[in-house]
């Protein structure tokens, strides 16, 4: 709930309206119920009886011995679960963070998708995520260290399971709630938002005013290999999708950053760096090369180092601004959908 909301309910349990801004408060710290000092006893043990204060849990976690990199599997009050990435940067934490119990959009190299879309997250769920990262590293802060000095999470990636335009709303309301001053007050420029190319909900995002970096998962230089790969390419073809990229620059004044999976003998060639670098010439963008994670369903394979490398060059050639995105958490299962699909597998 925002503080509004927050304090509207309040008033229908007979409370006074200031409680609101008190349980606000506790929420977006990471409190639970009992936690909740300036309540008295009986109105935390009612509060309680009647509604879930934080709603996301550790189920478990895996800790990269490369790294330091941090896989969650957070379990949610229906019973199902989601991951997240906590991954830790020079300018502080960043977490990767799901926004759907599994996916839709079929993409062919990805985990996340092979057992559907179970449901949508709520916005508090999304923001759970952020709130159980912030309390699992206040808990493994220095003895002594107070709470204003334990780590949290500074930056959020919207790149785990589940594609967050087709959870619009909920999404909007996450977005909107990382902000409120009285919370846990991320800036919108420290977020990123990926997206596998829903063209309406590109440039309604356009027209929030909410500033966020947009990720859109591109793959492919060209429609014909796109539609191989992705589903979603049979509905918006590559020249929509960066039309509507151009939109959002123009409304908001933010680079787009394109995510380019490379894998063996689907779209790593040179002649397809520089196809991309025709498609993207003259845009305000940065392409993420990204050495495809192999997903073992699948038959996508994925490229040396050499490739990688070769494939960066021929898009410099080209003056496209272009990185290979850092790899965190190999040995963790890291990539989005790998550690719910194998947890789920113990348990049936």
């Amino acid at each position: 709930m925002t503080p509004a909301e927050l304090t509207e309910w309040v008033k229908t349990q007979g409370l006074p309206a200031f409680r609101g801004k008190q349980i606000f408060q506790w929420i977006h710290r990471g409190a639970d119920w009992p936690e909740m000092t300036n309540l008295s006893a009986a109105l935390r043990a009612q509060m309680s009886d009647i509604a879930i204060a934080q709603p996301v849990r550790i189920q478990l976690e895996r800790v990269s011995q490369l790294d330091g990199t941090v896989k969650f599997l957070f379990s949610l009050p229906d019973g199902n679960c989601v991951e997240g990435v906590l991954m830790h940067y020079h300018y502080g934490y960043s977490l990767c963070i799901s926004t759907q119990v599994g996916c839709r959009m079929g993409c062919k190299f990805c985990a996340s998708t092979l057992e559907g879309c179970v449901r949508n997250l709520t916005a508090g769920e999304m923001l759970g995520e952020i709130l159980a990262a912030n309390r699992y590293l206040r808990e493994k802060a220095p003895a002594g260290e107070g709470e204003a000095a334990a780590p949290r999470v500074s930056h959020v990636v919207l790149m785990g399971s589940g594609e967050p335009l087709d959870n619009y709303d909920q999404v909007m309301k996450f977005l909107r709630l990382l902000r409120e001053p009285e919370g846990i007050q991320i800036s919108l420029r420290n977020v990123s938002l990926s997206t596998c190319g829903l063209v309406p909900e590109m440039r309604r995002l356009a027209e929030e005013d909410l500033p966020v970096t947009l990720c859109v998962s591109l793959h492919a230089p060209n429609d014909e290999i796109r539609r191989r790969t992705m589903p979603i390419a049979n509905r918006y073809s590559m020249a929509e999708i960066l039309e509507a990229c151009r939109y959002y620059i123009a409304k908001t004044g933010r680079r787009v950053i394109f995510e380019y999976a490379l894998s063996d003998g689907v779209n790593s060639g040179e002649d397809q760096a520089r196809e991309l670098a025709g498609k993207l010439r003259g845009m305000q963008c940065h392409v993420n090369l990204i050495p495809l994670n192999v997903v073992k369903e699948r038959d996508m394979k994925g490229v040396s180092e050499k490739t990688v490398t070769r494939f960066l060059r021929a898009l410099e050639a080209e003056h496209i601004s272009a990185t290979r995105r850092r790899e965190m958490g190999d040995d963790i299962e890291g990539a989005c959908g790998q550690l719910r699909r194998t947890t789920l597998a113990k348990n049936t």
